[in-house]
């Protein structure tokens, strides 16, 4: 099983990520520094998808707020259905729209 460590200090990332973006190579960095130059590359890509510079240009931020939302979505929908039911059962059972007051 091979040997791993603990994740580098957010710190760390954030400033090995600067360098990168400041002109300096991972390799460059890979030799100076104890991380290899892929897990570089992955910091920066990481750090590009967080703020919108990815491919898709979606931060995670807006993805879980996505998540969240469709799921509230599909909630809100079945119990709009569950309520269309339940009119429809009191409409043939009773003959007639229930009133919105329970006043006689």
């Amino acid at each position: 099983m091979p040997r791993t460590r603990p994740p580098y200090a957010p710190e760390f990332r954030r400033q090995m990520i600067e360098l990168v973006r400041s002109g300096r190579t991972p390799e460059e960095l890979a030799r100076q520094y104890e991380p290899s130059a892929q897990a570089f590359r992955n910091w920066v890509a990481e750090a590009d998808r967080e703020v919108s510079r990815g491919s898709d240009g979606v931060t995670l931020e807006d993805r879980a707020e996505l998540q969240r939302l469709r799921a509230e979505n599909r909630r809100l929908r079945q119990e709009r259905d569950i309520l269309a039911k339940a009119a429809a059962w009191f409409t043939r059972e009773t003959g007639s729209i229930p009133s919105g007051s329970t006043s006689s």
